[in-house]
């Protein structure tokens, strides 16, 4: 006998899954409902929970397979929010065949129940996230009245900080350069403002902006070619060492993602290893206003990427919603 409206519960054991409907999004519909003026945004509302401890953003493990590549896992989650596991490869011999040298898949979270929500492809979010967060350190660290931008690269990287860059800054010219002149001549035609240059040096003596996006392994730019009053960025990845000049990172004022950019690769970006912590200042920081962002016209800033989960969360989050609002996503019984 039981008593009056209690239901009885199955054992653990008697408990499945079962089917259930999980939004999948291509790479293609990943783009269409991503929009970058609220990606920009959201990177900088997760900037700000990220420094309250408003959101859970671990490092990331990796895994290498000698001779092709690597696998990274990155994970986030903030109240309000799917949970987002994101897993990055990165195999540069993938560029032989045709394939992205990056490639990453993303699911979604329940914060609730722990339940798939969601699969989408996460190759265009990886490269679009990075750019991005390096352009809110545009919009936040730059002269108001920059100019002049020099992209130095013509990968994915550059594409993308080619669109961003006029979302942040009145700009009138955009130099595109690259090891290869033909690869910047193809990029610039993808916008109005951009101009390809092979001369990086007097591409970025005139620059108020520069944005590092190579995969070099040596600097791609000598401190001195920076002229005061600069913002530079860079989100290339090549230890030991990589493309920004270590004394630029050291001599001026550096900022970062997160305290974890000064550890030791892969966790931590190799131009930083070894750089005092108190001489450099999360975006967090800054928009929080812990500390200072830009202080003098003169002075040069430097923004140093590393990617962290949660910009991949503000992102997939951002297509997510995007996505249950149009009424035209596909689903998987899963």
């Amino acid at each position: 006998m039981t008593a009056a409206g209690y239901i009885p519960q199955k054992a653990a054991f008697e408990i499945v899954k079962g089917e259930r409907q999980v939004v999948a999004l291509s790479e293609a519909q990943v783009k269409q409902h991503l929009d970058l003026a609220g990606l920009l945004d959201g990177l900088q509302a997760g900037f700000r929970k990220l420094e309250l401890g408003e959101l859970q953003s671990p490092p990331r493990p990796q895994v290498t397979i000698a001779g092709k590549g690597f696998s990274l896992a990155m994970a986030a989650w903030a109240p309000g929010m799917q949970i987002c596991v994101k897993v990055v490869n990165v195999f540069e011999r993938n560029l032989d065949i045709g394939l992205p040298n990056h490639l990453a898949m993303i699911l979604l979270f329940d914060p609730g129940t722990g339940a798939t929500t969601c699969v989408m492809d996460g190759t265009h979010i990886t490269g679009v996230r990075t750019a991005a967060s390096a352009a809110l350190s545009t919009r936040l660290l730059s002269r108001p009245d920059a100019k002049v931008a020099t992209i130095v690269g013509a990968g994915v990287q550059a594409r993308e900080h080619l669109e961003l860059l006029p979302l942040i800054r009145a700009l009138d010219r955009i130099n595109i350069c690259s090891l290869h002149l033909d690869d910047a001549r193809k990029l610039a035609r993808l916008s109005p403002l951009a101009k390809a240059s092979g001369d990086i040096q007097a591409a970025v003596r005139e620059s108020d902006i520069v944005c590092l996006a190579t995969h070099s392994a040596t600097p791609v730019i000598a401190p001195e070619w920076v002229k005061p009053g600069a913002h530079v960025t860079s989100v290339g990845y090549h230890p030991p060492d990589g493309e920004l000049p270590r004394s630029l990172a050291s001599g001026n004022r550096l900022f970062i993602e997160s305290p974890a950019a000064l550890e030791d690769p892969p966790t931590g970006c190799a131009e930083l290893t070894g750089l005092d912590p108190a001489n450099a200042a999360t975006l967090g920081a800054v928009i929080v206003g812990r500390r200072s962002g830009r202080v003098s016209d003169t002075e040069v800033t430097i923004y140093k990427a590393m990617g962290i989960g949660m910009e991949d969360m503000i992102a997939a989050n951002l297509v997510y919603q995007s996505a249950l609002g149009s009424g035209t996503r596909q689903e998987l019984s899963w």
